[in-house]
């Protein structure tokens, strides 16, 4: 049996997909079932065993930990422009310090979901070395609580038989559509172009950097799913690990992508970053996957242009979920 929080999210919802995939249908699904409109299409055609409330979730646990193999946590509050601290330590760092408690107690596998929001502005890096995450200053509340727990769960005496926490960088793909602004780009320079033939960038307010030309490390959902069922069956090297691609690629790359999969013109048009996060707007980031690969993991990640193929023909223009 596999626990898989957040199940009815983004991610945790195409992890439940991948795990089906491989013959895993003994799952139990936690979240907050229903608290989003329409959200409950992202299970359609998945088996599972059971749905439990996240409310519930603990006395369920404390009855069934003996048939449990492997727990993913991959649940949290996730919207970055959330300034309510109190929120982000009870689902974030509460909640998971319980369930990592419950794991080293009973001997359960535990793959946690962290952030590269942990890294704030970059100032130190995007090397996943645990020594330095004292030193990390995220940019806000829900990057500070990841850390906060990256930070505990390193320091525990009484650990879980083998623990991962990965720190996503900039994910996407399908069954996302219920994130409204917190969805990718992708999703909305999709409906951008099919809606007004072209899509808004931001420009460059740094010399250094071109309108357009900022950097991030894209990382497919399917990718980052298939690193999961890696550390599944894995089970050693505990730690926290980058989990991107390791190769920045541009907004323009992106975007351009996106048109050439729609097999439209390229039409761009950039606009200023609003002033309220001028000062915070992060112009680069690129996973360091050197950790991920030396305990063995090697399989190659989709391109920018391939993962976006795949994207907008499967999902995005048919209406179909993962």
């Amino acid at each position: 049996m596999i626990v898989v929080t957040g199940a009815e999210g983004f991610i945790g919802s195409c992890l439940v997909a991948r795990l089906n995939q491989d013959g895993f249908n003994d799952l139990v699904l936690v979240d907050d079932f229903g608290a989003i409109e329409n959200r409950e299409r992202n299970l359609e055609g998945k088996k599972y065993t059971a749905l439990v409330e996240r409310k519930d979730f603990f006395d369920w646990l404390n009855l069934n930990t003996i048939e449990l193999e492997f727990v993913f946590h991959i649940g949290a509050r996730t919207d970055t422009t959330e300034s309510d601290e109190q929120i982000f330590k009870e689902l974030n760092v509460d909640f998971s310090k319980r369930l990592f408690k419950v794991c080293a107690n009973e001997g359960i596998p535990l793959v946690y979901a962290s952030s590269a929001a942990t890294y704030g502005d970059g100032a130190f890096g995007y090397d996943d070395n645990e020594n330095g995450l004292n030193q990390l200053q995220p940019l806000n509340p829900y990057g500070r609580s990841k850390n906060e727990f990256d930070i505990w769960a390193l320091a525990q005496e009484k650990q879980p038989l083998f623990w991962a926490g990965l720190k996503f960088f900039n994910v996407f793909g399908p069954n996302e559509y219920h994130k409204k602004r917190m969805a990718s780009v992708i999703f909305h320079a999709f409906h951008q172009i099919q809606n007004e033939g072209k899509v808004k960038l931001f420009q460059s307010h740094r010399p250094d950097y071109k309108d357009g030309e900022q950097m991030r490390d894209f990382i497919y959902v399917k990718d980052l799913c298939d690193v999961c069922i890696y550390l599944m069956h894995h089970r050693k090297n505990s730690g926290i690990y980058n989990l991107g691609t390791g190769e920045a690629r541009t907004w323009n790359d992106l975007v351009s992508a996106i048109f050439m999969a729609l097999g439209k013109e390229k039409n761009i048009e950039y606009i200023p970053v609003p002033e309220d996060i001028r000062e915070k707007y992060q112009y680069f980031t690129e996973a360091n996957m050197d950790k991920l690969r030396s305990i063995g993991y090697t399989n190659k990640f989709l391109s920018v242009e391939d993962a976006v193929l795949d994207y907008v023909k499967n999902y995005l223009l048919p209406g179909n979920f993962e």
